[in-house]
């Protein structure tokens, strides 16, 4: 690992520790596999479990922003889950390896996970979005030489994800507002 690298990626997990203060914080060091191993050599996935700022837990990725950095900006991503489980650790490798090889996510952008969230959910898309359940502090990661946006990838269906394609992503965040949603839910009704 590079030193710059090295120092973003603890930087990242400075940042998540400070923001999630009060709250237990284990370092999961994500093996891909050798191929893969070579887009994101430096992955880690934080699990932030339930505290005084959120009785969910949450997944952060640190390695994600010194793998595909440009002019000292990039992203890291969060998931919002109600239960520890090593599923959505890999589901946030997967999702880091998606957008580093070669599918750039964004702020409101989609992606198939290829199965249900979890068993039984409808859920089996993810949405790129402002990660409201934390706000800016959290998105906001300043780092050596740069700044990481960390981005929400909240799980969604894909009849949402169609109205999304129709109506736009502002029409679909106004109907998760509507529904108050519990984002955590992986049983939730969808909103269309």
């Amino acid at each position: 690992m590079s030193d710059a690298r090295l120092l973003a990626v603890e930087a990242v997990e400075s940042h998540v520790r400070a923001f999630f203060e009060g709250h237990s914080v284990e370092v999961v060091v994500c093996d891909l596999g050798p191929e893969r191993r070579e887009a994101l050599p430096d992955l880690r996935v934080l699990v932030v479990g339930p505290g005084p700022r959120s009785d969910s837990w949450a997944y952060v990725t640190a390695g994600c922003w010194a793998a595909m950095e440009e002019d000292g900006h990039g992203l890291e991503f969060v998931m919002t889950a109600h239960v520890r489980d090593q599923q959505f650790i890999d589901l946030m490798a997967m999702i880091t390896y998606y957008h580093c090889g070669g599918h750039q996510l964004d702020l409101e952008h989609s992606m198939p996970i290829g199965e249900p969230w979890v068993p039984g959910s409808n859920c089996d898309h993810l949405l790129i979005s402002l990660p409201y359940l934390h706000g800016p502090d959290l998105e906001h990661c300043p780092l050596p030489g740069g700044q990481a946006r960390i981005l929400w990838t909240l799980p969604v269906t894909a009849a949402e994800i169609e109205f999304r394609r129709h109506q736009g992503h502002e029409a679909l965040e106004q109907l998760f507002d509507e529904a108050e949603i519990i984002p955590t839910d992986p049983f939730r009704a969808s909103v269309v």
